[in-house]
């Protein structure tokens, strides 16, 4: 089954903003990657965030970094953002996980 791909005002935005060539590379790993195994963990695409409940994984696109959760039915991308500016997006809008630990 389909995963439904939900971007939060805010990616929608930054993907505005992308020069339309880097912006259709986003739109097609976002399809290609997050349509259909949006958890599926990989050594250069995609990560699950230790330490965080939100968001819960990244995916990588070139220097382009895609924050995003999975829900039963849903992926939500929350932030499309460059390389250099994901750790202190991740600083600033990430939610730690409660009890600790990074697992």
């Amino acid at each position: 089954m389909p995963f439904a791909i939900v971007l939060a005002p805010e990616a929608v935005k930054s993907l505005r903003k992308l020069p339309a060539h880097i912006g259709a590379e986003v739109k097609d790993a976002l399809e290609v990657h997050l349509r259909h195994e949006p958890t599926k963990v990989s050594k250069s695409r995609i990560k699950r965030l230790r330490g965080l409940s939100q968001p819960q994984f990244r995916l990588r696109v070139g220097d382009i970094r895609v924050f995003y959760d999975v829900t039963e039915a849903t992926v939500e991308v929350l932030a499309i953002i460059g390389k250099a500016e994901a750790q202190g997006w991740l600083d600033g809008e990430g939610t730690p996980r409660s009890g600790g630990g990074s697992r």
